[in-house]
């Protein structure tokens, strides 16, 4: 509910280079456990994105981005993680190592803003400014993502 807040409130009121806006949204999904049902993840994903849509007037753009990401994230998960984790592990900073959860964080965010921002253009023929979009919009919001998820880690641990 704060997440989806602070999405609405500040992120969508950041736009660098006059287009990219990151949807930190995602990390609803990122943050999911490695055992969580497939159903959940869609139902999770594609709700997430639909009530972002309807207080963004976005018709439907992030809840097809979120769908995608829920819907690929446990096998990106599986293959990010350290080969001695455990299936019911959470997925976070402490538990996948910063390098590891930076480059599942990044992934995953750009599977976000690619379906996002592609369907926002809706054709090709500005393809350089749709993916300058997408990859400054996946760094902005994966640093925030890191950066939250150490918060609350740290937290978890105290």
């Amino acid at each position: 509910m704060l997440l989806m807040m602070a999405q609405i409130l500040v992120c969508n009121n950041i736009h660098l280079l006059g287009y990219a806006s990151p949807l930190i949204i995602g990390y609803m999904i990122v943050a999911m456990r490695r055992d969580e049902s497939r159903v959940s993840l869609l139902l999770w994903g594609f709700a997430t994105g639909f009530v972002y849509d309807m207080f963004s007037n976005t018709a439907g753009m992030a809840s097809a981005g979120m769908t995608l990401l829920a819907m690929i994230q446990p096998s990106l998960a599986l293959s990010m993680s350290p080969h001695e984790t455990e299936d019911e592990m959470r997925i976070s900073v402490h538990e996948f190592g910063f390098w590891n959860y930076t480059m599942y964080v990044f992934f995953s965010m750009m599977i976000l803003h690619t379906v996002y921002y592609f369907l926002d253009a809706f054709m090709l023929s500005d393809i350089k400014l749709t993916v300058l979009s997408s990859f400054v919009s996946s760094a902005i919001a994966t640093v925030i993502v890191v950066c939250l998820d150490m918060m609350l880690s740290s937290e978890r641990n105290k």
